[in-house]
């Protein structure tokens, strides 16, 4: 990969120890980090604050960006991508970094005397997913009745005023659904 600057060719660095004309380039690298602030700065901002949800969290990882892209403008190849594509990928990567240190702070150790997720915690969450998949495997004019019905809280008038469907037909789903439902739950272990 050959060495660039930020905005431009290789023609500002110098060549071999000629102290000015790095800083030249560092110069040259630091303008163009600033005009790439200004051009990408508030849409990277916008993508933290989408994925972060924080706005302080969103300024930092922009913040971050633009760090590791100075600490690593020798690595930006224009042949490769552009430069917004380039401080997307880092941001990407600093995002994902913030979010991870989140969601490791987050987490709240168990007290000790406190007891883990109970037996019956473990086994209605069990009961919940076998029922998600059992859900999903039903047709969808099936579905949509029993979510309507035992989900939703609604009548089978309400739900045949929903679907304009006739009161019979939401029934007739309804029993066929549920016999569905019960022979794919007992498929799955479910015994009761």
């Amino acid at each position: 990969m050959r060495t660039t600057k930020l905005i431009g060719d290789a023609t500002g660095r110098a060549a071999g120890g000629d102290s000015r004309g790095r800083d030249a380039a560092d110069a040259a690298d630091a303008a163009g980090l600033r005009d790439a602030f200004v051009t990408h700065g508030g849409e990277m901002l916008g993508f933290a604050r989408r994925s972060l949800y924080q706005s302080a969290s969103a300024e930092d990882a922009v913040q971050e960006t633009f760090a590791r892209a100075w600490r690593s403008r020798a690595r930006f190849d224009p042949t490769l991508g552009s430069l917004r594509t380039w401080l997307f990928t880092i941001e990407r990567r600093v995002i994902l970094d913030i979010a991870a240190q989140q969601a490791r702070s987050r987490t709240v150790p168990v007290e000790p005397g406190e007891e883990p997720a109970s037996e019956d915690r473990l086994e209605a969450a069990m009961l919940g997913w076998q029922m998600e998949s059992a859900l999903e495997q039903l047709d969808p004019e099936h579905r949509m009745v029993i979510t309507e019905l035992y989900f939703n809280g609604r009548t089978g008038r309400e739900v045949a005023e929903l679907f304009a469907l006739p009161e019979g037909t939401v029934r007739s789903r309804a029993f066929y659904a549920l016999r569905m439902l019960r022979l794919l739950l007992e498929e799955a272990g479910w015994n009761r």
